[in-house]
């Protein structure tokens, strides 16, 4: 098997800086794309559409938009979106975030 298919820190994993986001893949496939994303107290990810996916919080909180809606999100939290959906978020503390993009 050549993909990892274990991570047992994702802390191990993610990359925090000041330059903005930096997605490390942790897994892709055909059917998939698994990333560990860090962002720095006011890092955004700008609004933009996208596939269908998962984003599941592991620390920190902030404010992530779906189509119309806001959602405050910190750890925890797991927000389902719809394939084509706007999306984007803005950190309010240092945030890291499990994304599952289904291709």
């Amino acid at each position: 098997m050549d993909q990892k298919l274990f991570f047992p820190n994702w802390r191990d994993k993610v990359i925090y800086s000041a330059g903005g986001p930096q997605p490390q893949v942790l897994h892709e496939d055909a059917k998939a794309k698994v990333v560990v994303v860090g962002l720095e107290p006011g890092g955004r990810i700008p609004v933009h559409a996208g596939g269908a996916g998962v984003y599941h919080f592991l620390e920190g909180a902030g404010q992530m938009t779906v189509g119309d809606e806001a959602f405050s999100v910190q750890a925890g939290a797991t927000l389902i979106i719809p394939d084509g959906a706007m999306r984007g978020l803005l950190a309010q503390t240092r945030l890291a975030f499990i994304a599952v993009r289904i291709l």
